[in-house]
């Protein structure tokens, strides 16, 4: 197996932060990592001189290569150093293209530059920001070996799904002075003399690409120092102050992205803002719930908002007077009160918001990727384009509608307002009586939709590991539940006083310009969320406690790690046995996770993958944490310097108070059993 990191910064751009280069550092890194192979590839740029320089030096394999910014993701091309004179100058045509942050080239420019791309080793960002994605991903696709990840969590999901490209991960690091730790990230690969074409060949086969040299994918290098750990669950045993806080932060401190579970930090200290915290989270954490249950009322409140009733009543007062008095007036008309368009209304132009709406959702139909086969099994593609082409027509046909009778709504208005000038004839007042009725509707409507929406009721049910989570609906109590909601520095009492009449209201918000009118519809109805345990009944302190582990277990999902410190400070074996351990379990399948443990309900049956043992020794009067580490059914535990520790002792003395106390405690079991 060799070892390579191909993606190495060794000149900074406008790309990267600054930094001075370091060949020493370079040097250091490629020894200590005991490297067989590297890259340099910079931000859009090659320096021919300074790679010249770099492979004399490090007496490895080192490949000449750039990384090009295309079509906003990041692609590494990597040739051998016998194509130098072709490679340089084209790299030089990247350098001057992509000039300034933001810049990106085609596709068709990279292969115009550089030709048949299968002659190099192609990766490009694959799990890792900013990925190559879309149709660029796909016309990339034959020329590509490998796909970059960031991760250990991500390099063994592309290693489990057979529809990923085989992974690699590689450091992208700045060799700089002062480097420290040294990075930990590369790739071993399966092959035997080390080549361009031997690289391709072996990047392209998963079986040939490994986290580690000898246990594969199963273990994966940690520290600078060339401490592993398994990509799956690990448990982090020794004795008190002996390291293993320490070695968590260690981890937290040099690999990114990680979800770090602190001892005691789920457990309730003060009630009231213990209580508070836990609310918000889990409102947080369900926010879309509200969102997606009141999405209908927030389309229903948006058209009700521009209704202004008040002046709707003094222009329906306006037109009966008006009309009234144009009546009284009968034998006054002259030659232009009688003129035809004296008291022509204008024409009422139509609204396409639902005819664009009907569009936009036709199209997404259309453009949808994730359920395609399911729409195409009950819908031809090429009835819905025509479907969409014909709403369009007929969105035009509307627009040029509108605007031929808005044309001729100005001319009747100038028109009118010339015989007016001619005659003492009252005119009657303009007003759309369609659209008042069509105002009072809504305005009815949404009364109706509000009052519905004030019946208490439950919206949403979620079980978690035995919890259940209820969102329930019901109105507001009081005008501080209202700020509360609306998290603005203002008064409610005004507003409150007409919350049983939902149009006046509304009004009151909108007057509030601290308001945002976007966030209106959550202040007409209270939503909130209860936790109940496996009985039914709210959750106590201790249950929510739990109820937050398991919430924060599952959360880190969204992280490439999980570090966990001794999680039985805080909670009972049986809920560390049937809940917490099957959580970890889970998650471990998915990405590592460290679980610091002095209780065998989770040390001993958990059933990790890995044990860590943290020891405080002294040597020539100075302290050293040393961590020694094997797998669980490893008879001794090795440390990085060949240290020996027995598995069984280390186990025993952190879990069980050492081989006596347990036999004591086993004994004592038994003879209650009996």
């Amino acid at each position: 197996m060799k070892k390579i990191d191909l993606h190495i910064h060794t000149i900074p751009t406008f790309s990267d932060a600054p930094f001075t280069f370091s060949l020493e550092a370079f040097k250091r890194y490629v020894t200590e990592a005991r490297l067989d192979a590297v890259a340099v590839t910079n931000h859009d740029l090659f320096n021919g001189a300074q790679y010249k320089q770099i492979q004399q030096f490090l007496g490895i394999d080192v490949f000449p290569g750039i990384e090009v910014n295309v079509e906003k993701g990041h692609v590494l091309i990597i040739t051998d150093h016998s194509d130098l004179p072709d490679f340089e100058p084209k790299a030089d045509k990247v350098s001057k293209r992509i000039t300034k942050t933001g810049d990106t080239m085609s596709l068709a420019e990279l292969q115009s530059i550089f030709g048949d791309l299968g002659k190099y080793l192609v990766i490009p960002h694959y799990d890792k920001s900013p990925p190559v994605v879309g149709t660029t991903l796909e016309k990339l696709m034959p020329f590509i070996s490998a796909g970059e990840v960031d991760s250990p969590k991500k390099f063994i999901r592309a290693i489990k799904d057979a529809s990923k490209l085989a992974p690699v991960l590689f450091s992208d690091s700045r060799m700089k002075d002062n480097l420290s730790p040294l990075p930990t990230r590369q790739t071993y690969v399966d092959c035997g003399t080390i080549s361009l074409g031997a690289l391709k060949a072996c990047l392209k086969d998963k079986g040939k690409v490994a986290l580690s040299e000898q246990d594969g994918n199963r273990l994966w290098q940690v520290f600078d120092n060339g401490q592993k750990i398994s990509t799956g669950l690990n448990v982090l045993l020794g004795p008190r102050s002996s390291g293993k806080t320490h070695t968590l932060d260690a981890i937290n401190n040099t690999i990114e992205n990680v979800k770090y579970i602190k001892q005691f930090s789920l457990v309730q200290q003060n009630d009231a803002a213990y209580e508070k915290e836990f609310v918000g989270n889990v409102e947080r954490k369900r926010s879309a719930v509200a969102d997606e249950h009141l999405l209908g009322f927030k389309r229903v409140l948006e058209d009700v908002m521009d209704v202004d009733m008040t002046a709707n009543g003094k222009r329906m007062e306006r037109y009966i007077e008006t009309l009234l008095k144009s009546a009284e007036e009968t034998d006054r008309h002259d030659a232009f009160s009688k003129a035809t368009l004296f008291n022509e209304v204008d024409f009422a132009l139509d609204k396409p918001k639902v005819l664009s709406d009907l569009i936009a959702s036709v199209r997404q139909v259309i453009e949808n990727m994730e359920f395609r086969t399911v729409i195409e099994k009950h819908v031809q593609l090429a009835a819905l384009r025509a479907l969409a082409c014909e709403l369009i027509e007929l969105l035009w046909a509307k627009t040029l509608e509108n605007k031929k009778k808005d044309a001729v709504n100005t001319i009747i208005k100038d028109v009118k307002q010339g015989l007016k000038l001619h005659t003492a004839v009252t005119q009657v007042e303009d007003v759309g009586l369609y659209e008042v009725a069509m105002d009072e509707r809504r305005v009815h409507r949404f009364t109706e939709i509000v009052g519905f929406l004030k019946k208490e009721a439950v919206i949403h049910e979620e079980s978690i590991q035995g919890f259940r989570v209820e969102a329930k609906r019901q109105p507001y109590t009081g005008a501080g539940e209202m700020k509360d909601a609306s998290r603005v520095k203002t008064a409610f009492a005004d507003a409150f006083a007409q919350y049983d009449a939902p149009y006046d209201y509304l009004k009151q918000l909108l007057a509030k310009e601290t308001l945002p009118r976007a966030e209106l519809y959550r202040l007409f109805v209270k939503i909130t969320y209860q936790i109940l345990n496996k009985d039914g009944f709210e959750v106590s302190g201790g249950e929510r406690s739990e109820f937050r582990l398991l919430q924060e277990i599952a959360d880190a999902q969204n992280y490439e790690m999980l570090l966990i410190d001794e999680p039985e400070s805080s909670f009972d074996n049986l809920f560390l046995k049937s809940d917490v351990n099957e959580i970890m379990k889970n998650v471990a399948a998915t990405m590592p996770v460290v679980v610091v443990t002095h209780n065998n309900t989770v040390g001993a049956s958990v059933g990790a993958d890995y044990v860590l043992y943290t020891k405080k020794e002294f040597e020539n009067g100075q302290v050293v944490y040393r961590i020694y580490s094997g797998h669980p059914t490893d008879k001794k535990l090795y440390s990085i310097d060949g240290k020996i520790v027995d598995n069984h002792d280390a186990v025993m003395n952190s879990l069980e108070a050492g081989a006596f106390a347990y036999e004591q405690r086993r004994q004592g079991y038994e003879a209650i059993k009996r």
